[in-house]
């Protein structure tokens, strides 16, 4: 996987972060992939670098500095990435997904009946 597949969960979050990492622009999306980063990398998604020493806690400042309820927000992005990520480890796996919240172990290229 060297690039973002569009139909996991948070495609478009992750996405704009890649953007913004090799940008060189700090925004939400760019410190949450910053944060996920050797997960991302782990499954064969290129992540530039950038992000700062501590993107989680830059994030969380960014989104303190923003007055959305910085807490609730932080917790709902973290979530997002980690769905994504979580997806994206079990495509590389050769989990698929034949329904929503069902994963199926594809053994051998066969696919369930």
């Amino acid at each position: 996987m060297s690039g973002v597949q569009p139909d996991l969960p948070g495609y478009e979050l992750v996405s704009a972060g890649l953007d913004d990492l090799a940008a060189g622009r700090e925004s939400e999306s760019a410190l949450l992939v910053a944060m996920a980063a050797p997960r991302l990398r782990a499954v064969g998604i290129d992540v530039p670098q950038g992000g700062g020493e501590q993107p989680s806690h830059r994030l969380y400042e960014l989104l303190t500095e923003a007055d959305e309820g910085a807490h609730s927000r932080y917790n709902a992005l973290v979530a997002r990435v980690v769905s994504f990520a979580r997806v994206a480890e079990h495509a590389s796996a050769g989990l698929t997904c034949s329904e929503p919240g069902v994963l199926v172990l594809v053994v051998q290229g066969e696919r369930p009946r």
